[in-house]
């Protein structure tokens, strides 16, 4: 039998394992009392974190720092928060390649274990860039694993409706969410993951998150104290599934709702025990590609319409030939004849003011 050396101690203790835990899912789904449930039983929410309003009572367990760099990152590549079109993953996804970017994240992400070994990031944004962040936690040698929360897709549509305001309607609410669901299980697929129903977080809190303790390893669950649960036990609150709606609520075309409701059914079987499966997953695929049919078809009903908006803002753009002119008449005559001639020459030309 082959025998361990001894230990000394100079060998000190084993180092503590690194886990970063990414909620992700639609926004108004229940990832805000995820990334709180797992703040109160010890994992870190890197600070400061976004206050709580009217809209979030309880709190959104969001870093400040994760939000602003997404809302940054967001208006670089031209994506909204919840996005319909199936092209802007391409769009978001160009950024991930990027190395400043990931050195950056790495940057911010390596010294938050200094503080504690389990952190927490969520941000409905986070699901745009899932390969910046992956590339960031295995470099700060932190093992990733994701939650992604689930909510029928009529609560979360009613919810963004009552609480976001009427900017987006219901059509577009509802593609936002197909888009956002089925490529953030695609994107997660082959990780570390887990898929949890709100209802089942807020009727019983202690089934699925100690599910996630063991099957993510994390000390700060498996070893939760007594006060910890009751303070959980005192933070979830079933009437925060304050919007509960239906199909007979929701307006949108047929062929929409149809991909919507096969959609939901198919990621809430992912929530059964042994439901993350090739099949479920075949199923997802198909979804995807009929949810980008469905997209690229009406994209090209609309065309017109498109059209037309793009000519309206170009009508109210500024005359920019004026506003050059005024710029160069304003130099004096006595600056000006002591630029050579041929230097006023190509000047005058670049400015479309050939004698």
């Amino acid at each position: 039998m082959v025998s361990s050396p001894p230990s000394s101690p100079a060998d000190g203790p084993p180092p503590v394992k690194r886990r970063v835990v990414f909620v992700v899912g639609s926004g108004r789904s229940g990832t805000s009392t995820m990334a709180g449930i797992l703040s109160t039983l010890g994992m870190r929410v890197p600070q400061p974190e976004v206050a709580a309003d009217a809209t979030n009572p309880k709190g959104f367990g969001e870093p400040q720092w994760v939000v602003d760099l997404h809302t940054e990152l967001l208006q670089r590549c031209t994506v909204q928060v919840s996005d319909a079109r199936p092209s802007a993953w391409f769009e978001s996804g160009k950024l991930s390649t990027f190395e400043p970017l990931r050195q950056r994240l790495t940057e911010w992400l390596d010294p938050q274990f200094d503080e504690g070994a389990e952190i927490v990031v969520k941000d409905p944004r986070l699901a745009w860039f899932l390969g910046l962040w992956r590339a960031a936690a295995l470099r700060s040698d932190a093992a990733p694993a994701y939650v992604t929360m689930l909510r029928p897709v009529t609560e979360v549509v009613g919810s963004k409706q009552q609480y976001y305001g009427s900017k987006f309607g219901e059509v577009n609410r509802t593609a936002a969410w197909v888009n956002m669901m089925l490529h953030t299980e695609r994107a997660t697929r082959g990780s570390q993951r887990a898929f949890v129903r709100y209802a089942d977080l807020l009727e019983d809190w202690t089934v699925p998150v100690f599910g996630l303790g063991q099957a993510f390893d994390l000390a700060s669950v498996q070893t939760a104290s007594a006060n910890d649960v009751r303070a959980v036990h005192a933070f979830v609150d079933p009437g925060l599934r304050r919007v509960q709606l239906t199909w007979d609520d929701v307006l949108v075309p047929p062929r929409l709702r149809e991909i919507a409701q096969e959609s939901w059914e198919a990621l809430d079987r992912l929530a059964d025990p042994d439901g993350d499966t090739p099949q479920v997953h075949a199923t997802l695929d198909s979804l995807r590609r009929a949810y980008a049919d469905f997209y690229e078809e009406a994209e090209a009903v609309a065309q017109s319409s498109a059209v037309a908006a793009h000519r309206a803002g170009l009508a109210q753009l500024p005359e920019p030939a004026s506003t050059s002119r005024s710029v160069v008449d304003r130099v004096p005559h006595g600056v000006r004849a002591m630029v050579p001639e041929s230097a006023r020459r190509g000047l005058r030309k670049a400015l479309g003011r050939e004698r």
